[in-house]
């Protein structure tokens, strides 16, 4: 099939998955083509989709296909560009239109965001995020590491690939840095990128996080190789609480947050696997499993004394001692 027949075929798999759905003679005024044209579009859309039913319309007596929306629900996917110009959108009504309108709109985007699978939210935000920056509609302010672009590239080109990729990486207890070669399978995006691979020259092979600001140097090798049996990467990065990884161990942690910020902490998702209770009196108690205990603590003293460790005990102890009330605002 060629490249602007899967297109029509795409366009008329979306009319038909209308409550109406489609006749020939709409797909004829769409395409801009014969009968016969129209009659091999249904033809195609038959073998690809088997769900595609006809009924009669009632006022025409002519002859419609329909199909279900689940069957080209994955299809329809919002692009980056998409969603980039919602966002451009609500940015123009706000400076125009009343409160309800912007509302509205903003709702609509995140339905749209609600709906798309899991497995591609995450790009096509972080894609869309990158556009708006690019069009000079948004920034990212406060301290960040530097990137540097031919790593960056270089490890792009290694997942893509699933390619070897020598680095060489300087760890936080390393005094020099040295030259490794490693599988990657992933990156974890937060406060710092983090590579996740196995490095091909270690003893047991097992998953390792390599900070990207600290890996001076990457070459793609022409070596391929198969990635770790049964390794996920969301669920890889659901043990941890942020992207860098303590070797602590998961543990059954447990926040209260006081009734003052009790509305903020609802504005948030700590964790995938968080369970949310409210409690007598406003405040709000999260509750997850996950390890990174350090991260835990970076992020806690944001909220000063609005929030009370309730485990674990190594948490606690870590915390305690450093939770403040002069804080002007929380996160």
């Amino acid at each position: 099939m060629s490249y602007r027949n899967a297109i029509d075929l795409l366009t008329i798999a979306a009319h038909a998955a209308s409550a109406r759905g489609i006749s020939l003679d709409e797909i004829s005024e769409i395409l801009e083509r014969d009968y016969r044209t129209s009659q091999r579009v249904i033809a195609a859309l038959r073998e690809r989709f088997p769900e595609l039913d006809h009924f009669r319309d009632e006022e025409s007596g002519k002859t419609r296909w329909r199909l279900p929306n689940k069957a080209i629900a994955p299809l329809l996917v919002p692009t980056a560009e998409e969603l980039a110009a919602l966002t451009l959108a609500e940015e123009m009504l706000t400076n125009g239109a009343g409160a309800d309108q912007v509302q509205a709109l903003r709702s609509l985007h995140a339905k749209i965001l609600a709906l798309i699978p899991s497995e591609r939210s995450r790009k096509i935000e972080a894609d869309e995020e990158a556009l708006l920056v690019a069009l000079g509609h948004a920034t990212r302010p406060g301290p960040r590491p530097v990137g540097r672009e031919t790593i960056d590239l270089a490890i792009s080109t290694a997942l893509k690939g699933t390619s070897r990729l020598r680095i060489r990486y300087r760890g936080w207890k390393d005094a020099i840095s040295r030259e490794r070669i490693v599988a990657p399978h992933g990156l974890l995006l937060g406060a710092r990128r983090y590579l996740v691979a196995v490095d091909l020259e270690k003893v047991g092979g097992g998953i390792q996080h390599f900070r990207v600001d600290a890996i001076e140097e990457a070459v793609v090798l022409p070596e391929s190789f198969v990635r770790k049996s049964g390794f996920d990467l969301d669920t890889h990065a659901e043990r941890c609480f942020g992207s860098y990884q303590q070797e602590d161990g998961i543990h059954d942690v447990a926040w209260r947050f006081a009734a003052n910020a009790a509305s903020r902490a609802e504005g948030f998702l700590f964790h995938p696997s968080q369970i949310v209770e409210h409690e007598p009196g406003g405040s709000l108690l999260v509750r997850f499993r996950a390890s990174g205990l350090l991260e835990m603590c970076w992020h806690l003293y944001m909220w000063g004394d609005a929030v009370e460790v309730i485990s674990p005990p190594e948490l606690m102890s870590m915390v305690n001692a450093y939770r403040r009330s002069d804080f002007a605002s929380m996160p």
